[in-house]
């Protein structure tokens, strides 16, 4: 689905919901709000939003969700009382008119206030991303396999001391693909409920809401299990415990530690998935719930040269496989993210090229609307000797009259002398420190 259009899609679900709920069909609006919050909670985690935005959307749900329940429970009982619509109120998440739930029981009232809050960390759509599209870390795939997929395909494997894993750790320098293997996890264990949480989802200005959050995650999960709770840079949240923690962070941290593993707690069906850049700073009772711990490092040369040929894409350009070799070999210590940039960087040459030209001249080629037809009026950048050359500058060209000139390897090693890789060795050193001591290679 292209950008923008799960959130529009969103809007007018909703937008029939309110509809047949006026109309007192509460059936179909109740189909209509839980299929709208879908859609919506599908752009915030995948398409580009404003913090802003993504802030509303998620006050939109947190409203909706509150109308379907009701309409649920006015469903269940077959109340043949008309029911005042609250769907359109702001981000309280308040029961329209109402303080309290329904049943009076402000324990219950509260629980549901934080699954509202957790409820953006399911992940109803897949990502679509297959095993296949993750480059090389065959033993963090092998090691997910055996955490998530194996355990929902052949249940009877998993019986007595033979158990799936119940946390993995995930860690090694930014921008190596960590996130992207979580994706993988979501779009490939289809059975799962996919929790996709980040420290601000957890974290509250109110004190003791944090830990009641942390707990009703892990209870959501338990309801829906078998699930996945995937929590990224979980060293914001679980580092080491010291004298300068405040009170807060101390009881976030020992309510990990509890439902992670705590006396009374279930935790069948359950695997937390985390990801961290700085893994030395875990608190150590947090790393030794992470009973698998899997170094995900810098991409050798024949994936980098593959990174470069997924990153160009289909942009005009006169590379051939044995360029793409060669940057492979030149990109040493250059993570996924910084090949990503550094070529978004050389796709921008060429546009420099004709922004900078004082000479233009006239060239034939493939018409901008249809490829097969030939254009011969067009004009290209070029040096101010060369056969054919017009003193002119790109003001002076017809917009549809411009053929875009080519990427080239010159482009590109241009390119790679500002665009530098952003791990340096120290962080390195540390990371297979950490790996030597406590980890596995990915």
């Amino acid at each position: 689905m292209s950008h923008g259009q799960s959130l529009q899609k969103g809007i007018d679900l909703v937008t029939k919901a309110t509809e047949e709920d006026k109309n007192k069909n509460y059936s179909q609006a109740l189909h209509f709000y839980e299929h709208g919050v879908e859609y919506f909670l599908h752009a915030m985690k995948y398409e580009a939003h404003s913090d802003r935005a993504k802030e509303s959307i998620r006050a939109k749900c947190v409203s909706y969700l509150d109308r379907a329940e009701k309409l649920k429970t006015y469903l269940a009982n077959d109340k043949k009382k008309p029911m005042k619509d609250t769907s359109g109120g702001g981000s309280s998440g308040k029961k329209g008119g109402d303080d309290k739930d329904d049943s009076g029981d402000e324990g219950d009232a509260e629980n549901k206030k934080f699954k509202d809050q957790l409820s953006g960390a399911i992940v109803m759509t897949k990502p679509n991303v297959k095993w296949d599209d993750v480059a090389g870390l065959n033993a963090a795939k092998e090691a997910l396999k055996e955490a998530v997929i194996l355990p929902i395909k052949f249940p009877h494997l998993f019986k007595g001391n033979r158990k799936p894993w119940r946390g993995i750790l995930l860690f090694g320098p930014p921008g190596t693909g960590k996130s992207y293997l979580a994706k993988a996890v979501a779009t490939e264990a289809n059975n799962s409920t996919f929790f996709s949480v980040s420290s601000s989802d957890l974290m509250s200005k109110w004190l003791g809401e944090s830990e009641k959050l942390v707990k009703n995650l892990f209870n959501l999960a338990r309801e829906n299990k078998p699930s996945i709770i995937f929590i990224d840079e979980v060293d914001s949240l679980c580092s080491a415990r010291g004298d300068n923690d405040s009170e807060a962070s101390k009881r976030i941290k020992t309510e990990f530690l509890v439902q992670m593993q705590g006396v009374g707690n279930d935790t069948d069906g359950i695997l937390v998935l985390g990801a961290t850049n700085i893994p030395w700073v875990l608190d150590s009772a947090i790393r030794r719930r992470f009973e698998k711990r899997i170094y995900i490092p810098l991409p050798e040369a024949p994936a980098r040269a593959d990174m470069f040929k997924l990153a160009i894409g289909d942009t005009p350009h006169e590379l051939k496989p044995t360029d793409l070799q060669e940057l492979g070999k030149l990109t040493q210590g250059y993570s996924g993210a910084d090949i990503n940039i550094l070529v978004r960087d050389a796709l921008m040459q060429p546009v420099r090229k004709v922004q900078t030209a004082t000479h233009f001249r006239q060239v034939s080629g493939p018409s901008r609307d249809n490829p097969d037809m030939i254009v011969h009026d067009l004009y290209e950048p070029c040096a101010p000797r060369a056969a054919g050359s017009i003193e002119m500058n790109w003001t002076q060209v017809e917009g549809e009259k411009l053929k875009e000139p080519l990427v080239s390897m010159s482009d590109i090693k241009r390119s790679l002398h500002s665009v530098k890789p952003t791990v340096n060795d120290e962080d390195l050193a540390q990371l297979q420190k950490f790996t030597d001591d406590f980890g596995q290679e990915g």
